[in-house]
């Protein structure tokens, strides 16, 4: 039986980087949730496929539809898995295996939070009189989490050659790229053999469909692929660009494609809202929801709370959510993932408009090498600066990957959506030791991506959203964090809905450091202030000697469950003085369920 057959006959599937697990049953094949409609409170229902091979939708009453779009009611329609055909062997740690588990155990001695209960196996969320709550971060990753990473067959493979290899690379990237796309979206892969690749200035893998692979990510030339980056012409570049290039945040909009939102209020974790013309929109449509940044949404925000500095001003931190639509029904559309910010239209009109995704790279990865970055070592940078740099894309993946001596970031994401990073490791920077460094995993301006089985080691903010109010939905997923200068964090300017799970911290620079932080950072850099907002540290393990900080935003929450060390949203240890966050069970074992974003993934894919 291939993996495919597989895992249509358990009605579940395996997932990059974890294993993907339905709850009892595991014979559903769809996911069928009500979603609650923010301005009417009306229940609509979404139908999506969620196996590896499409299956057709069925209608409220049961009869089938045809071609991907599947009917629920009067004036409904709704979106099916548009997953294709890529498969995967599951042979490996980033693409796991399909399991079904036993029902959700709570043995003696376990416990559940108070705000996430387990009510008839199945999590429940309990909001707090401002409405707020822990939203589901299951969309994060290679198409939301509904398909596993493909293992692209190879159609090109090359050596090393003597002296500057980014031509002799690039050529054959552009090669393959100019090959028709499958129908699966895939042109297929470019293999380097093993060997040492000096590399003097940046590749570009900027076709949909093409993955770059080596053989291997370790140090040894004979059995793996390094790239060794030389010099730094242009200074601080980076080593490969992976998407467009484009960082344009999703502005680019389609023409005549603007509708307002007529929700009074879409609730963090809302998948449903009401537009004015209803008429504009699609099944399928990708589109992008943006919440301007008035001057009354800022009062509510207490300026941002930047401390000393001015407070934030003018329309420059919008809340801004890409997303596809799944559903239309009457006047109501169904987004494919949850906002995670509350969408107040009494503090400012939010719209909605179809992307523009003109030039948009789809279907790329990177795996199976390393990069070494050739540095003079201490406080040198005049050097290669990011190792992977992924920029205006979407269903992209890096794997077994390591990176070494960076001046910025192994791997950073702008304008980027749905992107798992997973087993991948950043080792030691090479920088001084201070602001705009050494961010080893960083997320500046994208939204669902995953992080999971990473290693970050030497740096100051080794797990990090660097991006501001255009960042939400990243997950960090059993990852460790060694020898930090500094702590893992939203870092300025309202990024939104940040999961760490189920991270374990060890061997801080100094003991009593800021390990964690889902706080305020009022006047540190350019006017920091509330730097993450509904954001979950879930069975974080801070390690002896370091600390956590949550603190409670206005409008929003933070929240620590679980874990192990020491968490608190008291000045000291929080460099700013402002209202403790939701910390719950600190130390106590146990908790049910161990990692929250896996038990939302298989509670949506298998039904629950």
């Amino acid at each position: 039986m291939t993996l495919r057959e597989s895992l249509v006959r358990l009605g579940c599937m395996a997932m990059s980087g974890v294993l993907a697990a339905c709850p009892a049953g595991g014979d559903a094949t769809t996911t069928s949730g009500a979603s609650e409609s923010a301005s009417t409170g009306e229940s609509t229902t979404t139908t999506t496929t969620t196996g590896v091979t499409p299956t057709e939708p069925t209608t409220s009453a049961g009869t089938s539809t045809t071609e991907g779009v599947g009917t629920t009611g009067p004036g409904t329609t709704t979106l099916v898995s548009d997953l294709g055909e890529a498969t995967s062997t599951g042979d490996d740690g980033t693409t796991g295996a399909a399991q079904c588990p036993p029902p959700l155990e709570q043995p003696p001695g376990s416990w559940t939070s108070q705000i996430v209960p387990v009510e008839g196996d199945a999590l429940t969320y309990v909001a707090d009189d401002q409405g707020n709550r822990i939203a589901d971060f299951s969309y994060a990753g290679y198409h939301r989490g509904e398909a596993p990473i493909p293992d692209v067959p190879m159609v090109l493979g090359i050596g090393p050659v003597d002296g500057d290899n980014t031509a002799h690379i690039q050529q054959a990237i552009d090669e393959l790229g100019a090959m028709p796309l499958g129908v699966d979206g895939l042109r297929g892969a470019v293999l380097l053999a093993p060997g040492e690749y000096p590399i003097h200035g940046t590749v570009l893998l900027r076709h949909s469909g093409v993955v770059l692979r080596g053989a291997g990510d370790g140090d040894d030339p004979a059995t793996s692929t390094i790239l060794r980056a030389i010099g730094d012409e242009p200074h601080q570049r980076v080593v490969i660009v992976v998407g467009s290039g484009d960082n344009h945040k999703w502005q680019p909009e389609l023409a005549n494609t603007r509708s307002d939102i007529v929700s009074d209020l879409l609730p963090v974790g809302a998948r449903s809202f009401d537009v004015a013309d209803p008429s504009l929109y699609a099944v399928g449509d990708h589109v992008v929801i943006v919440h301007p940044c008035t001057d009354a949404w800022l009062a509510a925000v207490d300026g941002g709370g930047p401390g000393m500095d001015e407070p934030w001003a003018g329309n420059i931190l919008p809340l801004v959510f890409k997303r596809q639509v799944m559903a239309v029904d009457g006047a109501t559309l169904t987004i494919d993932a949850p906002v995670f910010n509350h969408l107040d239209r009494a503090l400012s009109q939010s719209y909605v408009y179809k992307a523009d995704r003109e030039g948009l790279v789809t279907e790329v990865g990177v795996e199976d090498l390393r990069i070494d970055i050739e540095t003079l070592g201490g406080d040198d940078e005049d050097h290669a600066w990011s190792a992977i740099a992924m920029r205006g894309l979407e269903d992209a993946w890096v794997r077994r990957f390591t990176a070494l001596h960076f001046g910025y970031a192994a791997v950073t994401i702008q304008t980027g959506t749905q992107i798992t990073v997973a087993d991948a490791r950043a080792l030691d920077p090479v920088a001084q030791i201070t602001g705009e460094r050494m961010y080893n995993f960083d997320v500046s301006n994208a939204q669902q991506i995953l992080f999971t089985h990473c290693q970050a080691t030497g740096g100051r903010h080794h797990f990090v959203s660097n991006g501001t109010s255009y960042t939400s939905g990243v997950v960090f997923h059993r990852s460790t964090s060694t020898g930090p200068n500094a702590s893992s964090e939203g870092h300025r300017r309202w990024s939104m809905g940040l999961l760490y799970d189920n991270i374990v911290e060890s061997e801080p620079a100094k003991a009593g450091l800021v390990v964690l932080g889902l706080y305020n950072r009022g006047d540190y850099g350019t006017s920091h202030g509330w730097s993450s907002v509904h954001s979950v540290a879930w069975n974080y393990d801070t390690g002896v000697d370091g600390v956590g900080v949550i603190q409670k935003p206005p409008t929003a929450q933070n929240y620590a469950i679980g874990g192990a060390g020491t968490f608190s949203g008291k000045k000291p240890p929080a460099p700013f003085d402002q209202p403790e966050g939701y910390i719950e069970g600190t130390g106590q074992p146990g908790l049910v369920p161990e990692s929250l974003y896996e038990r939302q993934l298989a509670e949506r894919l298998c039904g629950r």
